[in-house]
């Protein structure tokens, strides 16, 4: 590799002359460059020097100029005088951009000897070698792409476009990913680029079954998905979905109990989705690091995708490896920052803690998420998910329970219905209001609806539905 593919002197002494033929010329350089990025230490210490005089409001001068580097015993003459006989350059932003390229080009260079150093000398796990790594580069294309500030005209003429774009959608009032629930997108919009959206419920309530409903939505759309899911299966997450799509019971799908017209329209439906974008990564054990070099790929690989979602936050690692709560926090911020670089929604369901169970009103707040602290200050929008009748069923199964322990009867008026009202509860809105979206989960085909549609026409073979569900025998959700 030539010298000036890692740095080129001339250039860099061209550019510090013409911040001082050019004093404003400062601040537009500083804009996209740091003095590390500065291949000779007596430039940097130039460039460092300058900006001292600068924030103290000094003329940057050769006088100056060399007056400060001589006070902090960072002056060379033979250097400075290179600098001030350099010729000022007429267009200095290709030239800024040019040492910027070779300073990431070396930060590059220096990570392929820390491999090596993390590696072999230092014999880390393979892990942690790629944790490393990933870290790395996360800060060095960060370091890349820093963004400038956007004029008035520019946002103006932003603005107004993304206006005609609304309208060509219907006035429907929907800016982002589509949720699929009608009382959910006007409080929200949809779902926007660079949210981070928290759907949290204690067990049983049904937050993956609502996720992947909205990812079927998505798809349907025409939109690609990510789903990274560290709790179950990829063919497990297909199921679920063919079964919400086709009308088919969970558990004849699971069994391959069906009717021939069931065969067909799962059939059908399965070549649907073959054609549809969804990737799902079901690694049990990937980290924040992970998870982000893995997306960015992707994204790349299928710019069409459109959301990302994971289940569940809870069971993602961080990398310090210590205080749980800073690797939530961690986790919660490194989720945040993924969606806005990557101009996309990112929903992560997230569990509550058990201190709703001892409430006598268990609709859960934004206080029993678990670590809520990190989690509630990065999201900017948080959903619960509360059915009363999963408590109500809790609440007769223990009845009945105790009954039996007494050596008593207990016939209980309540039954299981095969569709129940749910809410999801806006708990946390930073572009919109709170409130309540009502909606109804179907049971059988893990699957919520809007309050008031159609109902899909549901057949039991068994006429007496409240001996069916008296034993509480539903599917899992």
């Amino acid at each position: 590799m030539s010298e000036n593919t890692l740095h080129n002197l001339n250039i860099e002494r061209a550019v510090l002359s013409s911040i001082l033929f050019e004093p404003s010329l400062y601040e537009e350089v500083a804009a996209k460059i740091k003095s590390r990025d500065f291949y000779l230490p007596h430039h940097r210490n130039i460039f460092e020097a300058m900006g001292e005089l600068e924030r103290e409001d000094q003329p940057i001068d050769e006088e100056f100029l060399k007056k400060r580097l001589l006070q902090n015993e960072r002056y060379n003459e033979d250097i400075f005088l290179e600098v001030i006989s350099s010729s000022p350059l007429s267009n200095s932003a290709a030239y800024i951009d040019e040492i910027k390229e070779k300073s990431i080009k070396r930060e590059l260079v220096k990570l392929t000897t820390k491999i090596k150093e993390v590696a072999v000398d230092q014999d880390l796990p393979s892990d942690d070698v790629l944790d490393v790594i990933q870290k790395k580069l996360y800060e060095i294309s960060l370091d890349a792409t820093t963004k400038e500030f956007r004029d008035s005209p520019e946002m103006v003429s932003a603005t107004i476009k993304h206006i005609h774009e609304m309208k060509k959608r219907g006035n429907n009032g929907i800016i982002g990913v589509d949720t699929g629930f009608r009382e959910l997108n006007e409080h929200t919009a949809g779902f926007t680029e660079g949210q981070l959206i928290i759907v949290a419920a204690r067990p049983a309530m049904g937050k993956t079954s609502l996720v992947l409903n909205m990812a079927q939505k998505a798809l349907d759309d025409g939109k690609g998905v990510a789903i990274f899911s560290l709790e179950m299966p990829a063919e497990e997450l297909m199921t679920r979905m063919l079964s919400a799509k086709t009308s088919i019971p969970l558990q004849s799908l699971k069994v391959g109990d069906m009717s021939d017209e069931q065969w067909s329209d799962l059939t059908r439906a399965s070549d649907e989705m073959s054609h549809q974008k969804l990737f799902v990564d079901d690694d049990s054990l990937i980290n924040i690091n992970q998870m982000r070099s893995k997306l960015r790929k992707l994204k790349m690989q299928h710019p069409e995708i459109a959301i990302m979602i994971v289940d569940y936050l809870q069971l993602m690692s961080g990398t310090s490896g210590k205080d749980r709560h800073l690797e939530v926090s961690e986790i919660s911020r490194g989720l945040k920052l993924l969606a806005r670089e990557l101009n996309m929604p990112i929903v992560a369901l997230s569990q509550l803690n058990r201190g709703v169970e001892s409430r006598h009103d268990k609709r859960p707040m934004l206080s029993d998420i678990r670590e809520s602290g990190s989690i509630e200050q990065d999201a900017d929008i948080i959903l619960f998910v509360y059915r009363d009748d999963v408590y109500r069923i809790r609440e007769e199964k223990e009845k009945e329970k105790k009954a039996k322990a007494e050596g008593q009867e207990y016939k209980s008026a309540f039954f299981e219905k095969p569709e129940e009202e749910a809410e999801l509860i806006i708990g946390k809105n930073r572009s919109g209001p709170v409130g309540v979206a009502n909606i109804v989960f179907q049971k059988r085909f893990t699957r919520f609806v809007d309050k008031g549609s159609i109902p899909v026409e549901i057949v039991y073979e068994d006429a007496d539905l409240n001996a069916k569900n008296s034993n509480f025998n539903m599917p899992p959700i």
